[in-house]
């Protein structure tokens, strides 16, 4: 989608015209029509008023100019959430409506008090225009008209000459940022007789050679060196090897240690000897999403230019049942040479993570923030619009909320108490793969698990509940792409000197 800045006494083409109820059409609109259709306009929304989020297109008698209207709902009721539904739902409506090119009139940005925050809306915009755009096709025969999307978007608002630069910056950001969120719903959306490990670590590699990222591959071999027990047992069962993706960006500027992702890349998860039951499993290609996103959340904070020193770790492997598969009851020595007791190998992404956040030490980092679709108990808890977050520094809690409201991948806090360690001790080996209660609370022991296995500043996050998108997020169905909006506003934040917060 090709977005652009445009003031808004610029004549253009088709209109998009978000109103909330009651409110007139902004006069930067009403002056690219002509008086003849002003007054169709105006006599059309005095009969039919704009109520709720309904839309309106009109094709206008004066030019032939058809005009997009969407309803925002009671203005008491708006908020960001809201707001950045809106550009989906924009995007929706123009396809529906078939139209290829439209200018959006954005009367908030002319409101809105300073640069940085017309910056942030503006890119928020345009990453929300890309996201919505896109839809997992590539399997599919292309109809003869082919498959609805937008080739243009002009994005209208006032600003000064001082502003610009700035300004079309933001946009070109957003435009990124959109872009490498769907690279990253791509992965996820692949089937998982496409996306193995070895196609996995592929894919890292040529976002590594799209970008300023050193992408390092290890194999199965290197991977017993390291004495990655977890890796090595979850990936016994399949005849796809398990592969290590180490990714690292380091900007010449930055000085202080780094920022080290870890996702769990578990390309096809049938839950091992455990087997998942039927209703479970066809989504489950999708178990790398975490993986995905700290590819591609890495090469967005290159491609970005962030001031910072970031490094990506992915472990790959599939889960799968055979004669060599790992068995409950079995017992794994990790990286960092404690034991786990495998209760259920179903639970396999931790496991493989403990090796992961073992392996993160290594760098003596700044903070660890692992990702992964860990739990379908963190989707009890929250159902299916915010992922859980898991700390022990209150302080990070409180960042992470920030981050997630700012970003738009939302995250709730979850405990993670000392006493909850009780439930995750192993009889025979230092620490349990499930709870003691396994029906209760196994989002809180899996991510108690998994600090059994960190000795710096950590961030657990549970994306299980945000892997698919739901029908009230207007996107596409498949993969969400969450995690790579919130990875650029932390490494963003971190790479900010104190002074300027």
């Amino acid at each position: 989608m090709n977005i652009q800045l445009v003031t808004k006494t610029r004549k253009t083409g088709d209109l998009v015209v978000p109103l909330f109820e009651k409110e007139e059409i902004p006069e930067s609109a009403r002056r690219q029509l002509s008086r003849k259709d002003r007054d169709f306009l105006r006599l059309y929304l005095k009969r039919d008023k704009v109520r709720g989020e309904n839309v309106k297109s009109l094709l206008l008698p004066g030019n032939a100019k058809r005009i997009l209207i969407l309803g925002k709902g009671n203005k008491k009721n708006w908020n960001h959430r809201k707001a950045r539904i809106l550009v989906r739902r924009i995007v929706q409506s123009m396809k529906t409506a078939n139209l290829k090119e439209g200018t959006l009139i954005m009367e908030s940005v002319a409101q809105t008090a300073t640069l940085a925050e017309k910056a942030k809306l503006l890119e928020n915009t345009a990453a929300e225009l890309v996201i919505a755009d896109y839809a997992h096709n590539e399997y599919k025969e292309t109809p003869k008209e082919g498959w609805p999307t937008i080739h243009k978007m002009q994005l209208a608002t006032d600003y000064s000459a001082d502003e610009k630069r700035r300004l079309l910056e933001a946009v070109a950001n957003g435009v990124i940022i959109g872009e490498e969120t769907n690279h990253t719903r791509r992965l996820s959306n692949m089937p998982g007789g496409d996306m193995t490990p070895q196609k996995l670590a592929a894919a890292a590699e040529e976002a590594g050679k799209q970008t300023k990222v050193k992408v390092t591959i290890l194999d199965e071999k290197q991977i017993k060196k390291l004495g990655m027990g977890g890796v090595i047992g979850v990936s016994r069962g399949s005849s796809e090897k398990p592969r290590f993706i180490i990714m690292e960006y380091k900007h010449p500027d930055y000085k202080q240690a780094p920022l080290v992702l870890v996702g769990k890349g578990v390309t096809f998860d049938t839950g091992g000897l455990n087997l998942k039951p039927d209703k479970a499993i066809h989504e489950m290609h999708m178990d790398m999403s975490g993986g995905a996103a700290v590819i591609h959340g890495v090469a967005a904070i290159s491609r970005l230019n962030i001031p910072i020193h970031v490094v990506g770790l992915i472990p790959a492997v599939e889960n799968m049942p055979s004669g060599s598969s790992y068995h409950p009851g079995d017992i794994l020595r990790s990286i960092t040479g404690r034991t786990i007791e495998v209760l259920n190998t179903d639970a396999e992404g931790r496991i493989i993570l403990a090796d992961a956040l073992g392996y993160a030490k290594r760098y003596n980092p700044r903070l660890v923030v692992d990702i992964a679709t860990l739990t379908g108990a963190a989707m009890v808890a929250l159902g299916q619009r915010v992922s859980a977050l898991f700390t022990k520094d209150e302080k990070l809690e409180e960042l992470f909320r920030s981050l997630g409201e700012s970003s738009g991948d939302y995250l709730w806090p979850m405990p993670l108490w000392d006493e909850y360690e009780e439930d995750i001790k192993g009889t025979f080996g230092d620490v349990a793969n499930v709870g003691k209660t396994e029906a209760y609370g196994g989002s809180i022991t899996a991510a108690m698990f998994l600090s059994q296995f960190v000795s710096y500043p950590w961030v657990h996050i549970d994306m299980a509940p945000t892997m698919t998108a739901i029908d009230s997020d207007k996107l596409a169905k498949g993969a969400k792409g969450t995690g790579v909006r919130l990875f650029t506003a932390l490494a963003r934040h971190l790479a900010t000197p104190s002074t300027e917060k």
